[in-house]
């Protein structure tokens, strides 16, 4: 579910590595946290931001090393393994994105109607890339469905051998040269046949192909290959969609969204600098959601929450009808870290999740 241009997954380690410590939650593996991690004999660490984002040419602590590169050298020698969810986090179902979300409609479930990505994940399953088509005599019906299914087509899911079949009328005239099962060559042939569909992965469909016209009886077997879309799921993607039962006003947006992540204070900007405008339709991205705000207006939010925008983002998006709130970078995402620590724990109850005192916010309010 990441962005393609992200660096999730494990960053540091290996996945044989035993669990035989806790597991540290963090926002940011800094070096004070990588200090606290060492000192609570950690075996894994949980960063939510990946630690490693750029190529780097060297792990050293040699003086000018760059952080990144200590800390990886560090928690490589003390065998403490790093892992990164980041933008898959956040476009999960119960990620960082619908936390945000049940904290803006009042509570998970609250004063909220309908609830989507405002980019919906497109999955296509490698086994359903392709689907197959053929035209065949009812009597060999079977037999080719059956060599198509020995070949990797019709898997869908936990079912195999899945096909349609509808009769119809084919077709043909052979040339000088042919040699027809039915029929004679130079003569307009009609002849029933059944339209056979199977889906099929682009991996196998070489294989099926040839198993095709091993079991067709046709001299030359009809065959039609279509390419099948990706399917989006409107619960998962970038950003959350989040539209009110009962509008309410910016301000209150506001006071909802600082509740939630637990700060003295957020930024508001809206047309006309007022906070008495009522709203129905919020978009939500933790972070920095500058990039989404043209895809919010096209779903129609009428305000838009993030941690960051840069400034002519701002403005672009107010002078189009948009306000903005924003709650701070690491803030629309910190308050995520005990929620994602229980989910973890109920799926590997034998493990032990804490979540990191070191990792604060860098920039502070004076």
């Amino acid at each position: 579910m990441a962005e393609d241009w992200d660096n999730v997954g494990l960053i540091i380690g290996s996945a044989a590595w035993p669990l035989a410590g806790p597991i540290l939650l963090t926002i940011d593996l800094t070096e004070s946290v990588a200090n606290e991690a060492a000192q609570k004999k950690c075996s894994a660490v949980v960063a939510y931001h990946p630690p490693i984002f750029n190529p780097i040419k060297r792990l050293t602590d040699a003086p000018g090393s760059d952080a990144s590169e200590r800390i990886a050298l560090r928690m490589a020698r003390a065998g403490i393994a790093v892992y990164s969810p980041h933008t898959a986090l956040d476009a999960a179902a119960g990620g960082v994105t619908d936390w945000l979300a049940d904290g803006l409609a009042g509570g998970k479930g609250v004063g909220a109607g309908d609830r989507r990505a405002i980019r919906p994940l497109a999955a296509l399953v490698t086994n359903q890339e392709l689907k197959i088509v053929t035209f065949v005599p009812e009597s060999a019906l079977e037999l080719v469905r059956d060599g198509l299914a020995t070949a990797g087509a019709g898997l869908i899911g936990l079912y195999e051998r899945c096909s349609f079949s509808s009769p119809g009328t084919g077709t043909f005239m052979g040339t000088p040269g042919s040699n027809p099962i039915v029929g004679k060559r130079g003569s307009f042939e009609s002849t029933p046949e059944v339209r056979l569909e199977m889906v099929c992965s682009r991996r196998t469909l070489a294989l099926a192909i040839t198993t095709l016209k091993q079991f067709h009886p046709y001299e030359e077997p009809p065959i039609d290959i279509y390419p099948l879309e990706a399917r989006p799921d409107r619960a998962v993607g970038v950003g959350r969609r989040l539209w009110l039962d009962h509008p309410i006003t910016l301000g209150e947006v506001a006071l909802r969204l600082k509740k939630h992540i637990g700060v003295a204070s957020v930024q508001v900007a809206a047309p006309g600098e007022s906070t008495q405008k009522k709203v129905s339709c919020i978009g939500i991205v933790p972070g920095s959601g500058g990039s989404l705000v043209h895809e919010a207006l096209g779903v129609e939010c009428d305000v838009f929450v993030t941690g960051e925008m840069k400034h002519h983002e701002i403005l672009g998006a107010i002078s189009s009808g948009l306000s903005i709130i924003l709650g701070g970078h690491t803030a629309t995402e910190r308050g995520y870290l005990p929620v994602f620590a229980r989910i973890l724990a109920k799926k590997l109850p034998g493990a032990k999740f804490i979540i990191s005192a070191a990792d604060k916010d860098p920039l502070m309010a004076r």
